[in-house]
């Protein structure tokens, strides 16, 4: 068994991306699988490139990819990815994106194929903070889930996979106003961990309820 998974690179002017931060520190075995830890970069297309390449040359069961969403207060296992680029801010080529599609002959949207609810059951057992969430937003998040579900649909039929977004550092919102949450790597790290082992262990995933009512 191997797992691959992906952290971005700094953005929108940061000198520090939470998401690979967690990522390097994972250990390189997990429940038996091999871990293969990668950074790609928060460019449009160019993040799905470097993506293939890495299917392409370690064949794995299992991707997860992991980007930062600020403002987050908890650990979001994404549900949904959408066929929509549409970029409030420039990637880290400067190019904005708008009412763009991703792969003009995707679906609409795809699933995570993940054991979802049973990653979040898992880490919020472990006392640390977890949700479903059902927007990865429009920016390069987004993207690089689309992008990985649509090869796994038309490339890589036998692959797992989906997204986790982690929130800021403490050190990211020291300039922030009050109030604005964080986690520390220590953290994030560990409900990393607990999601691959999960989705190495488990058969199939939980069905308590997470919808939302709004």
């Amino acid at each position: 068994m191997k797992v691959l998974i992906t952290g971005f690179d700094p953005f929108d002017g940061a000198s520090i991306n939470p998401a690979f931060e967690a990522v390097k520190r994972l250990p390189d075995e997990i429940a038996g699988a091999t871990v293969v830890k990668i950074e790609i970069p928060t460019v449009f297309g160019k993040d799905g490139e470097v993506l293939r390449a890495a299917i392409a040359e370690h064949h794995p069961d299992i991707v997860f990819c992991i980007g930062q969403a600020g403002g987050r207060a908890k650990i979001s296992v994404e549900k949904v990815a959408i066929n929509l680029i549409e970029a409030r801010i420039p990637d880290n080529d400067g190019k904005q994106p708008l009412n763009a599609a991703i792969e003009e002959d995707g679906e609409t949207a795809y699933f995570a194929t993940l054991p979802v609810k049973a990653i979040v059951n898992q880490i919020t057992a472990a006392g640390i903070p977890a949700t479903v969430s059902y927007t990865a937003g429009t920016f390069v998040c987004n993207d690089i889930m689309y992008r990985l579900l649509y090869l796994a649909k038309t490339e890589f039929p036998s692959l797992i996979g989906g997204f986790i977004h982690v929130p800021y550092l403490p050190e990211q919102v020291v300039s922030l106003p009050d109030g604005t949450a964080s986690m520390p790597v220590e953290l994030m790290t560990e409900a990393l961990r607990i999601a691959i082992e999960t989705t190495v262990t488990v058969d199939e995933d939980d069905q308590n309820a997470m919808g939302t009512i709004m």
